[in-house]
């Protein structure tokens, strides 16, 4: 497999801790937002979104995060991302679409910079509306995992879809200094995630294109 990722995306970051957590081994290949790397043609053949990450196995091109986690666990199924019953599987999916579809939409790269050039806000603003958006979307998460939670895992007592969604996003809370404190149950639960060889090793000082 090959996976096309950015070591500060956090969709990047999430494959990159699914593929750890099966044992999967893959080629990464480096595309460098800042710069714009996501937008030549040639990639764009891969991703026509122009966007991060990307997974190639095979003749088969994945996009999505959550999509491309989803195929892994069904054609990897050891450890398995999600419950075996359905309303169990549902409130992993919520939990994990907190992150990717209502948190992460609103301050991906594109959007910060559009923010920037041509809106004209400065930095302060935009880390402001940074940490407005991480916050409101914590505030359901933090709730969800209280009431379906565990001491180490977002759900139960076990790993799951929703934990890989959550530790890319509190690296980059904090990256922006989002104040934490409010959200003690995802704070503890991180912590644990993140001292897993799998999480660390994604993790994006751990990859070969940081800087």
């Amino acid at each position: 497999m090959k996976l096309y990722t950015y070591f500060r995306s956090s969709a990047s970051f999430r494959v990159r801790i699914a593929l750890k957590l099966k044992g999967i081994p893959y080629e990464p290949a480096f595309v460098h937002l800042p710069k714009g790397e996501q937008r030549a043609e040639q990639y764009r053949g891969k991703n026509p979104q122009g966007l991060v990450p990307a997974l190639e196995d095979g003749d088969a091109v994945l996009t999505q995060s959550l999509a491309i986690i989803e195929y892994l666990d069904e054609t990897h199924p050891e450890p398995p991302f999600l419950p075996a019953d359905p309303v169990g599987r549902a409130r992993v999916r919520a939990m994990a679409m907190v992150v990717a579809c209502d948190i992460h939409p609103l301050n991906n790269l594109q959007v910060l910079k559009y923010l920037k050039d041509p809106l004209g806000h400065d930095q302060d603003d935009i880390d402001r509306w940074y940490r407005h958006w991480v916050s409101r979307g914590f505030e359901g998460l933090e709730e969800l995992v209280r009431r379906h939670g565990s001491e180490k895992y977002c759900f139960a007592d076990r790993l799951s879809l929703a934990d890989i969604c959550l530790v890319p996003q509190m690296w980059n809370a904090r990256r922006f200094k989002t104040d934490l404190t409010p959200f003690p149950n995802l704070v503890r639960i991180d912590a644990h995630l993140s001292a897993l060889p799998a999480f660390a090793e994604a993790a994006p000082p751990a990859q070969p294109d940081a800087f």
